[in-house]
């Protein structure tokens, strides 16, 4: 882009306008929706004196959409046409923060110190390679004495050859010693360096590719002046997770910590910005589908081969009385808080473009729930944790990820489906390993086992037993079942001990269950018997 923007520059003259005041604009606030977002930028800038002015703001994302835009100016100043701009723009310098410059220096330092370090290292390294090649140069002498060598001259000489070798090796052994500081050192500087260049990378930038906004200002007298300027665009979202605690020490009690994940491409950072959570959908449908009349006739029958003619000759004609459905309406850039949910971050926030995920904290709610452990015999061999609470805020619990603890330590995970307020939900928190349930046949005085079939007749007898091993007592709901008939010629005779609580559980026909209090060491006895009886001669589906 800025290729683009310099080969235009040098080819293209730009023309002489006074009155053009280049301006940066600011993100103060962002409003981010589960698919898009929306930023108010404010423009500030000087206004020379009253009157028509060209206001050119050079810092708009280069994907920018005009018809996504709104311009609201300050007292005193009144907006006209505008338009973006990709070409014609001025030289526009991507300056370093505060942050940035200071990051910067840091990473200069940290790059003089490994290179002092990498200097240091490869000094030793020198000085340890003259010395061995000392030590190999004198220990390549092969003996051959001079002419004319006498006693005293071959004594000297080798004297000479060993102080020099020894000298040799003990400099290079004080080499050698020097190293371990010197590495150690070169990687502490490699390691600072890349820490500094990280920290850099991390802060946000002016550096992008971008378009200018071009306005018509007028000006009621000189002097400061302000344009906000709200921009709706995609490639950013939220969405909630929670945090469910269920604690039983004191008291049964549910707390439900919520945070959100914010995710945004949109090519710009957003630096200590104002961030609102909404729940309104801006980019999906608006207005409920249209329905169209339907026209149904009869004729005389025809021939398949007759009609399938007809119709490949009419190109599909017969169907042409139902028009299709209008395409869904949807409002890209217009989006009203009205009475959607909407979460406003309690301090400034930072986030980065490319951010994928970033977790922010919202707030705390606590619950009364009613807790018991559901056992389904038939299906398991424990019983499970199961509370049941009330949305008693005042506002709905978006849909999202939920991390599930007891007592403090994680049990599982599911997704909670929107919670209106003063509606009931259940939640599962796992497993309790020490509630045991069977669910056996006994067998009969003839060996066979608890289910016994004969031509028109079937019978079934279960015990079903749940014992707590544990130091706690529990609330304890047993769930069975039994068939049921909708036939007169089947008959079927239940019949159970102690008697269910309840049948046809939630309008489920033949679903059973039992509620009682089960003290530590306890256990718990059902049994259950059923009967089946038909005609003879039909046969049991």
């Amino acid at each position: 882009m800025r290729a683009l923007i310099a080969a235009l520059l040098a080819s293209t003259a730009l023309p002489a306008c006074a009155d053009t005041i280049a301006a940066t604009s600011k993100i103060t606030a962002v409003t981010v929706y589960p698919d898009g977002a929306k930023l108010t930028r404010e423009v500030r800038f000087t206004a020379p004196d009253a009157g028509g002015h060209e206001l050119l703001v050079t810092d708009l994302p280069y994907d920018s959409d005009p018809g996504l835009i709104r311009l609201a100016p300050s007292e005193g100043l009144t907006v006209g046409a505008f338009a973006l701009r990709a070409d014609r723009l001025p030289p526009r310098e991507d300056p370093l923060t505060e942050d940035q410059k200071t990051a910067k220096a840091a990473v200069e330092a940290a790059q003089s110190a490994a290179d002092q370090a990498a200097l240091a290292l490869e000094a030793v390294t020198a000085k340890i390679e003259a010395a061995e090649a000392q030590v190999r140069f004198l220990s390549s002498f092969t003996g051959a004495l001079p002419d004319g060598a006498t006693p005293d001259t071959i004594k000297s000489m080798a004297t000479m050859i060993g102080t020099e070798t020894l000298t040799a090796r003990q400099a290079a052994l004080a080499a050698k010693a020097e190293l371990p500081p010197v590495r150690i050192a070169l990687t502490e500087a490699q390691d600072a360096l890349v820490k500094a260049q990280a920290a850099y990378d991390a802060l946000p930038t002016a550096d992008m590719d971008y378009t200018a906004l071009s306005v018509a200002v007028t000006a009621a007298a000189a002097g400061e002046q302000t344009v906000t300027v709200t921009q709706y665009v995609g490639n950013a979202s939220w969405q909630p997770v929670y945090d469910l605690n269920l604690t039983r020490t004191d008291g049964d009690a549910l707390t439900l910590n919520r945070a959100v994940l914010v995710t945004q491409y949109t090519g710009e950072d957003w630096d200590g910005v104002a961030l609102t959570l909404s729940s309104s959908r801006p980019s999906e449908q608006a207005a409920p589908s249209q329905l169209w009349p339907e026209l149904r006739s009869v004729g005389p029958e025809e021939p398949d081969l007759d009609l399938a003619r007809k119709s490949e000759a009419v190109g599909g004609a017969l169907y042409e009385e139902a028009p299709a459905a209008a395409p869904a309406v949807t409002v890209a850039g217009m989006a009203y808080e009205g009475d959607t949910v909407v979460y406003n971050y309690p301090e400034p926030v930072t986030v980065a473009t490319g951010a994928e995920n970033l977790r922010l904290a919202l707030d705390s709610l606590s619950f009364s729930p009613v807790v018991k452990a559901v056992a389904v015999p038939r299906l398991d061999k424990t019983a499970f944790v199961m509370a049941s609470f009330t949305n008693a805020s005042a506002e709905p619990l978006l849909p999202g990820q939920a991390m599930l603890f007891r007592e403090g330590v994680l049990v599982g995970s599911t997704w909670l489906d929107v919670i209106a307020p003063g509606v009931e939900t259940d939640v599962g928190f796992g497993a309790i390993e020490t509630l045991t349930v069977k669910r056996e046949m006994p067998k009969r005085a003839g060996g066979e086992t608890g289910v016994f079939t004969s031509a028109n007749q079937q019978s079934e007898s279960a015990v079903i037993t749940v014992e707590n091993t544990g130091d706690q007592s529990w609330p304890v709901r047993v769930l069975d079942q039994v068939p049921y008939s909708e036939q007169d010629d089947l008959e079927i005779e239940v019949s159970a001990s102690p008697e269910p609580t309840e049948t046809d559980v939630e309008g489920q026909r033949g679903i059973l269950s039992w509620e009682f209090d089960l003290a530590a060491g306890g256990k718990e006895t059902i049994a259950l018997e059923q009967t089946l009886t038909w005609p003879e001669g039909l046969v049991l589906r």
